[in-house]
């Protein structure tokens, strides 16, 4: 198996109300580094699982809705807890979305993706899936 892996980061607020959350119940920010990882069985004729540069494309266009924003405030979230783990699952449904319809240019190869979330040094979280 082959992989290629790009990286990106996006910054948001949120709020998660609920007392299971502790002090993240109010209002506080995070800045996520956010990886994603293609896999592929083989590489093409080039060497390529995928050009990095588009899977940087891609990456940033799925991050960008949530750039700078209050997740609070996205009305798709509304009524759930978009915690790393949520968001994890968000980036990667828009990336395999991408995927599937060919931004990236891969002739089918990328088999499976992982979206990765660096919330901090201590904690990551990560939504892992074939394509």
């Amino acid at each position: 198996m082959y992989a290629v892996e790009v990286r990106d980061h996006i910054m948001i607020a949120h709020s998660l109300p609920s007392p299971v959350f502790g002090p993240a119940q109010g209002m506080h920010g995070a800045t996520f580094t956010v990886d994603a990882a293609f896999f592929a069985e083989d590489i093409d004729d080039h060497g390529l699982v995928v050009d990095i540069g588009l899977a940087v494309e891609a990456l940033a266009a799925v991050l960008e809705p949530l750039r700078y924003r209050n997740l609070d405030e996205v009305p798709e979230f509304k009524g759930k807890f978009t915690t790393t783990e949520f968001l994890c699952g968000v980036i990667h449904r828009g990336m395999a979305a991408r995927v599937r319809a060919g931004d990236l240019k891969d002739g089918g190869r990328v088999k499976r993706l992982r979206i990765t979330l660096h919330e901090s040094h201590m904690a990551r979280a990560w939504c892992e899936g074939d394509i």
